[in-house]
């Protein structure tokens, strides 16, 4: 598994320009981390390839990008729920013939349904949970892996989510999925680790997140933080200031 270890005091803050001429690919661009996550990553100089389900949020990410004075991104509408492993090399061959290169991957793409028993998950929802949040991140890097290893540094970073709650009563299909993307973020680590290509992880605090909302909605999800500063540490991990933390996750939740 990653190694976890404690954002540094001075927090995880992309230098300025720190990642011009890089091209970064965000999933789940219109949900909260994802959004932070492509403003930061924007705002630090980067060329990002914005993906998610639903065009008009893709629209607005773009919008706010722009308002920050930052580089206008680009749009990839997709669903990762119904993408194929074609359709994901059909991604990766737009990437380079439109940018001719690919020097990052945020992982911000996740499904949460609702906390219920084990016995009550259906089929659907099971393989539903599985598949956005651990098959689609493997066939996207896949596909997008030999773009990554041209770069001369490269970094796919990964969302984990707390692995002692993960495996507590209710969390089911997302608990396994969360338990699975750890195994799945190590292997893309150690068989990358002599390569150009970084494997990174973080570990976000609770957030104010439609997620959150749906896991805890008895809570005043408004009283959580904003996704702003998750997003930051997850654009500095893109960087090359993180490349000392090659195979680390990276713990926000302090």
């Amino acid at each position: 598994m990653l190694e976890l270890m404690a954002a540094p005091p001075t927090g995880c803050v992309p230098a300025p320009a720190c990642l011009h001429q890089r091209v970064i690919l965000v999933t789940g661009a219109t949900g909260g981390l994802g959004r932070a996550t492509a403003v930061a990553a924007a705002g630090a100089g980067a060329n990002v390839i914005l993906l998610g389900r639903k065009v008009r949020g893709l629209e607005r990410v773009h919008d706010e990008v722009l308002q920050a004075g930052a580089p206008a991104p680009a749009l990839y509408p997709m669903n990762m729920e119904g993408a194929t492993p074609g359709d994901y090399l059909e991604l990766a061959g737009t990437i380079e013939r439109e940018f001719g290169r690919l020097d990052g991957i945020a992982h911000c793409a996740a499904h949460f349904n609702t906390l219920q028993p084990f016995v009550q998950i259906e089929p659907l929802e099971w393989a539903r949970a599985q598949h956005v949040n651990v098959t689609a991140p493997l066939w996207l890097t896949q596909a997008c892996l030999p773009l990554l290893a041209a770069s001369s540094d490269a970094a796919v970073v990964f969302v984990f989510d707390d692995p002692l709650r993960m495996g507590k009563a209710y969390w089911g299909a997302y608990g396994v999925a969360k338990h699975a993307l750890q195994g799945l973020a190590s292997i893309v680590h150690e068989e990358t680790e002599s390569s150009s290509v970084r494997t990174h992880a973080v570990l976000p605090p609770p957030l104010r997140t439609a997620l959150r909302r749906a896991a805890y909605y008895g809570e005043d999800t408004m009283a959580q933080p904003d996704p702003a500063a998750a997003g930051a540490a997850l654009a500095w991990l893109l960087g090359p200031d993180a490349r000392a933390l090659r195979g680390k996750t990276l713990d926000l939740r302090s």
